[in-house]
């Protein structure tokens, strides 16, 4: 009788024991960080392109490279005045943050009375992307970021060329209208020079 009952538990004990795992049932699921880990090796998302960060170019012979007035200056460049105007025009060459539409409206916002629109010409010079544009109008703008309105000119003009290098390069030609015009055929040709250096 003992020995019946002794049975009875053990196959008792052996009916009440979980199944073991079937070897053919499938491993659960990965979880959705595994799942989403991008592969060794590989970087989650593709970087940027890097484009150029210096910029050389050429400077007509007829003007003069200046002393810059400022550590934020890359480059100074007289223009002789034309005859009749009252002083020389002058090229200024810096590097600074900001998209090209912004630094087109800090531009514009250096003149009053503009006249007409402001002209608007995107170039491609080799790899570079190149903004020209033309403002004419009265002249209140300061030669320096950050510094207060100089006294208002009238008759003036400004070429300027945003080069869209990391962080892009800014050259602006201002001076008396005339002067400005003058020189515009040795502006387009220094654009024409840009090259990443």
């Amino acid at each position: 009788m003992k020995r019946l009952w002794i049975l009875s538990c053990v196959l008792s004990a052996a009916c009440s024991k979980p199944p073991e795992p079937d070897a053919t049932t499938s491993s659960p699921p990965k979880s959705t960080t595994e799942a989403a880990a991008p592969a060794p090796g590989r970087s989650a998302a593709p970087s940027a392109p890097a484009g150029p960060t210096d910029l050389a170019w050429d400077a007509p012979a007829a003007w003069q490279k200046s002393d810059n007035p400022s550590s934020m200056r890359k480059a100074t460049y007289k223009i002789p005045k034309a005859p009749g105007d009252p002083e020389d025009a002058e090229l200024s060459v810096s590097q600074a943050g900001g998209t090209v539409e912004m630094n087109v409206k800090r531009w514009e916002a250096q003149f009053d009375e503009k006249r007409g629109e402001t002209q608007r010409d995107p170039r491609t010079i080799g790899d570079l992307k190149v903004t020209v544009i033309e403002v004419h109008g009265k002249f209140t703008g300061s030669g320096m970021p950050g510094a207060p309105p100089g006294p208002a000119k009238p008759g003036y003009a400004l070429l300027g060329a945003i080069v869209e290098t990391r962080p892009p390069h800014f050259f602006k030609l201002t001076g008396p209208e005339k002067t400005v015009l003058a020189a515009k055929p040795d502006f387009d040709k220094m654009v024409q020079s840009f090259r990443a250096k």
